[in-house]
């Protein structure tokens, strides 16, 4: 059997995110964060054959669009990527929005505002055009909030590390410079993903964090490495590691809520403080804490998050049964 995908591909600041707009399997009339729990048990073949070699690559990122179940949601969304099928995702959020505007997927109730389900939870998006096109989204992301403070872990073969956990849609271990990591100069993109997965394999052993109003969601899988800024225009700079070996080339939504979050806890963020960040091919994602909110017993925010994406081309992509490859592959 030959099953077809139509797809329309975009970047987020640099990150890749593969819209799927047709083919995707049917859904029941549930929730986006049941049908998240269904894809991943029944039809998780779509997300590596659309996200892994050789249709696409180790930093692959995805979103299909469902409808929504919700009264208050323009549609919902299932963000995929190489690292799993993910409660939530900024830079997909951006790409997704941009894409169903300029290709007229979605009529939005309220002109300039989408409400988007996501298995997370409900997250608003504002967008400006340029005529025709999107010049800029602004999505209001799910509530943040740090999890765990000053978190030691000792990493085989490195050292003492101390982290933060903190929640943006994701658990992130939040990495400032220290004595067993100073700093991006003289270090490479390899590097960072091999120092990362060192890390994130220590913290498993340690450290399992729970959503506390969704328990779906839970495990750091993610780390945001964070340096001082390279020019007075940004507050950061910021590399997000991922799946396997991915390093986002933006500076990562659910990052830089995640981020916002940690720094808010810690008291060097207020409500109505604008953080922008950097990624690490120069892209820039502005932040904002926008209210303070409880998250379960936790004291959290309300984050923002504004970027801009293109649209970069449409997508036929085949999946046949008598390819050997058809359910996609990545190299240890």
């Amino acid at each position: 059997m030959r099953r077809s995908f139509f797809c329309i591909d975009s970047h987020a600041c640099g990150n890749p995110v593969r819209v799927v707009a047709g083919g995707a399997p049917l859904m029941p009339s549930v929730s986006m964060a049941e049908r998240r729990d269904i894809f991943v048990r029944d039809h998780d073949w779509v997300r590596t054959a659309l996200m892994f070699e050789p249709r696409g690559h180790d930093i692959m990122s995805g979103v299909i669009i469902y409808p929504s179940t919700r009264d208050d949601c323009d549609f919902g969304a299932l963000f995929i990527e190489v690292s799993g099928c993910l409660p939530m995702c900024g830079a997909g959020t951006i790409g997704l929005s941009t894409v169903v505007i300029e290709e007229g997927l979605v009529t939005p109730r309220e002109p300039g505002k989408l409400a988007i389900e996501t298995p997370a939870g409900r997250v608003d998006v504002e967008y400006t055009l340029g005529g025709e096109f999107v010049e800029s989204i602004r999505l209001f992301n799910v509530a943040s909030y740090l999890h765990s403070a000053d978190v030691v872990v000792e990493v085989p073969g490195v050292g003492t590390f101390t982290v933060d956990i903190a929640y943006g849609g994701n658990f992130y271990a939040v990495v400032e410079p220290q004595e067993c990591w100073t700093g991006f100069e003289g270090q490479t993109t390899a590097d960072i993903v091999g120092l990362s997965q060192k890390l994130r394999a220590a913290l498993s052993d340690i450290c399992d964090p729970v959503h506390p109003e969704n328990s779906r969601i839970s495990g750091v899988h993610h780390i945001i490495w964070c340096d001082k800024p390279q020019s007075r225009t940004v507050h950061g700079r910021c590399a997000v590691f991922y799946g396997d070996k991915a390093i986002d080339r933006s500076p990562g939504g659910t990052g830089t809520s995640a981020r916002m979050a940690q720094l808010f806890a810690k008291g060097r963020l207020n409500v109505g403080d604008i953080y922008r960040l950097e990624s690490l091919i120069g892209t820039i994602y502005e932040g904002k804490v926008e209210a303070s909110v409880k998250v379960g017993t936790f004291d959290g925010m309300n984050p923002s998050v504004s970027g801009w994406a293109e649209v970069i081309g449409h997508n036929t992509i085949f999946v046949d049964d008598k390819d050997p490859l058809a359910h996609g592959f990545q190299l240890a």
